[in-house]
């Protein structure tokens, strides 16, 4: 008797995990991963379960059906959970659902196919959005130039792009790199790529990749960049008839007077700017705050924006964290002069006192792109040649967060609404 009784038991508990149990991924402070946590989510879409994103409920947590497998991924990867009965889930969206509170739910339904513009040749600086999505151990290809004007990002829903001058100036490293071999072997092999492609210039070649990426979001792609690439994305779009190149870089000099003849109208984010023409100078343009900010380490902090889950769940989504202060960090391009952001772009993360925007958003056609200043949120100011961070020293950053969200939020459908 009392070894049927024992196994009764034994079922009862098998029925309540195989369907009617949930798995709760806190993301408040509760949680000992949250850069791990984003690769569950990933991890579980991949195996075909839909998993709910619960905006401004505990950090942003996520939520799927129970299963011994996904419970299992969390045990081995170190990330906190929670077995809930379906009822408390029941009760987690009924209290989401209420009107009266800023929270709601976001289903993810299909995992991303995501894409980093990076070269293959090696460079003397590391890619914080490869690193968090290597540590969160979310799968990523690697494409270049080729790729590109090849046509592959059609395959794609996200695309990244990091330490990229669109420009075709290297990244003005020539006055202080210019003799060193990292440098001219990325000017040789990048020379070499524009030849092999059909352009005469690297400048002309890098335009072609901006148009082609331009195409990217408009069709319905998702965009992400950070450090150098979002003003010299935009200014590459902002000069697609002008030649902004001096001598050391193409061959011959740039326009006279280029900046009267700049169009803003191009651009994704910025407006009203002006560039730096000098060669000495490392800078681009005067929409980087970098050599201009008076804002010391001890000081530098940026301050996330509360957006309505229910109204604007797209902001809400990519500001999801268990901070809402985060600490700044610098990069070629370190933050974006509120006095050259268009009008209707959305703020996500600013210092206010210093006037700078640090994380923005905006739509273009049917897609959207997301600029993030600063080169890696757990390096304050890391230089040509410095180590890679080890996330493994900062599995909670809510810097590193911001990035996640935006690898989440491709796969994002807001469920219907009851009439």
């Amino acid at each position: 008797m009392k070894k049927h009784y024992l196994l009764l038991i034994a079922f009862l508990f098998a029925f309540m995990y195989s369907f009617g149990s949930y798995i709760l991924i806190p993301m408040d402070k509760v949680q000992k991963n949250h850069l791990k946590a984003y690769g569950i989510a990933f991890w579980t879409l991949q195996q075909e379960v839909e998993v709910s994103w619960l905006l401004n409920y505990r950090g942003g947590s996520f939520m799927f059906q129970h299963h011994p497998l996904l419970e299992g991924e969390c045990v081995v990867r170190g990330v906190s959970y929670q077995i809930i009965a379906d009822v408390q889930a029941d009760a987690i969206l009924l209290e989401l659902s209420d009107p009266a509170v800023n929270m709601d739910e976001m289903r993810l339904q299909k995992a991303p196919r995501i894409a980093v513009y990076t070269p293959k040749s090696k460079l003397p600086w590391d890619d914080a959005v490869t690193l968090a999505l290597t540590y969160a151990e979310i799968p990523y290809d690697i494409i270049y130039d080729e790729e590109v004007i090849g046509g592959v990002l059609p395959m794609y829903d996200w695309l990244h792009l990091h330490h990229e001058d669109f420009t075709g100036q290297y990244g003005k490293f020539w006055a202080a790199y210019r003799n060193a071999p990292w440098y001219r072997e990325d000017v040789s092999n990048t020379e070499a790529m524009a030849t092999r492609l059909g352009f005469s210039k690297v400048s002309h070649l890098k335009r072609a990749v901006s148009h082609k990426i331009r195409e990217f979001t408009s069709g319905g792609g998702y965009l992400f960049a950070m450090c150098s690439a979002p003003d010299s994305y935009d200014i590459a779009l902002a000069t697609e008839h002008l030649d902004i190149c001096d001598v050391m870089f193409d061959g011959d000099p740039a326009d006279p007077n280029v900046n009267d003849h700049l169009e803003y109208h191009n651009c994704f984010a910025f407006t009203d700017f002006s560039l730096v023409t000098n060669p000495y100078e490392y800078e681009v343009s005067n929409i980087d705050v970098t050599t201009t900010r008076k804002v010391t380490m001890a000081n530098d902090f940026f301050t996330l924006f509360d957006f309505s889950a229910k109204w604007d769940p797209v902001p809400a989504m990519l500001t999801q964290n268990h901070e809402k202060v985060i600490k700044g960090f610098m990069g070629q391009t370190t933050a974006f002069n509120k006095n050259f952001v268009k009008s209707n772009v959305i703020l996500m993360g600013e210092n206010k006192a210093a006037n700078e925007a640090r994380y923005i958003h905006g739509a273009f056609g049917k897609g959207t792109w997301t600029f993030y200043g600063g080169h890696d949120p757990e390096d304050y100011q890391h230089l040509v040649g410095d180590p890679p961070t080890d996330l493994n020293m900062y599995p909670n950053s809510p810097g590193y967060r911001l990035i996640l969200n935006n690898v989440l939020f491709p796969a994002a459908k807001k469920k219907k609404q009851k009439t």
